[in-house]
């Protein structure tokens, strides 16, 4: 028998596609084991001004294959306050909710590690692009990410080929380089500069150089926004071998869009997964997948770490590059 009879759930943050997929299994599945569900409007900032909303299945319908999400999402400093997190807690308390879930990145899962440890029942998703949540193999919106970097990269590889130029590409992430990593070896790209691994930019000049030398057409860069600007590498290049690089800087247009299936069907397992935790009396976790099942992981050491890089998949990348 659960103890849960009614739960809240929230998007913060950033914002990334299949959060929407994660929020209809939340209220889909709360409202099938007899849950009263809430959404709160804008985040951590909705939930201090009490901007909280009775869900229902209408709620939900239709917004599986929709990027964004429903609720909104902001920035909210005041919730970084000891008095802004009291105030969040009050709220959820002053209606009665039992457990929260929080769907969003690393600063998120911080807002949820925080009402952890006011006494409310949490639960963090993993609702990010840059794939950078310890403790999860895959975070909701990544594979989207990585699949329209990868369509950008084989549009910009065609114009580049026909003109015989070089491109560096400069994708999001933050300070975790897994789109760069993923998106450059499915898409063939020359080179991967990351921030997880030093790069000698002497060496992708000279690499790039003996290329064209050699006859190929084109050659393409991808850098991770953690490990520098585009321009600049570009201009690296520039002086290391003469040749000048086009830069293609995706921006957000990485975090808009449909969520592929994998996202759809990642964010419907762990919506279920999280309710179905809570109603097993769990908090404080973050929810995730590791290996193709789904585990929980004490939120605090979540929070705590940091999520190795897979310099495995980084040398089978370089290997390929020849």
């Amino acid at each position: 028998m659960s103890s849960v009879k009614s739960i809240a759930v929230l998007t913060s943050g950033g914002d990334s596609q299949g959060m929407n997929a994660a929020l209809r299994a939340v209220v889909r599945s709360a409202l099938y084991n007899g849950l009263d569900v809430y959404g709160v409007q804008r985040g951590y900032q909705g939930l201090i001004n009490d901007d909280l909303f009775k869900m229902d299945l209408r709620s939900v319908g239709d917004i599986i294959q929709r990027g964004g999400t429903i609720l909104q999402t902001a920035r909210c400093k005041e919730f970084m306050t000891p008095e802004g997190q009291q105030r969040g807690a009050d709220v959820l308390r002053a209606r009665g909710i039992d457990g929260l879930v929080v769907i969003g990145g690393d600063g998120s899962y911080q807002g949820a590690n925080k009402l952890s440890k006011l006494g409310i029942k949490t639960m963090g998703l993993p609702g990010t692009i840059d794939n950078d949540i310890p403790f999860t193999d895959f975070t909701i919106g990544f594979d989207t990410a990585v699949s329209i970097v990868v369509d950008a990269i084989n549009k910009i590889r065609d114009t580049m080929s026909s003109h015989e130029r070089s491109s560096v590409v400069e994708v999001m992430g933050r300070h975790c380089g897994d789109i760069a990593l993923y998106a450059g070896l499915a898409s063939g790209a020359e080179t991967i500069i990351v921030p997880e691994v030093p790069i000698d930019m002497a060496e992708v000049s000279e690499r790039m150089e003996s290329n064209f030398a050699k006859g190929k057409r084109h050659s393409i860069v991808v850098v991770a926004e953690g490990a520098g600007r585009g321009e600049d590498v570009a201009r690296e290049i520039t002086k290391g071998c003469g040749l000048e690089p086009r830069v293609t800087v995706l921006g957000h247009i990485q975090r808009g869009g449909t969520p592929t299936a994998i996202d759809r069907i990642l964010a419907s397992r762990l919506g279920d997964f999280a309710v179905h935790q809570l109603m097993a009396g769990e908090s404080g976790k973050a929810c995730g997948i590791i290996r193709g099942e789904l585990v929980t992981t004490d939120i605090d050491t979540v929070v705590h770490s940091k999520k190795p890089f897979n310099m495995e998949m980084y040398n089978l990348a370089l290997r390929l590059s020849q």
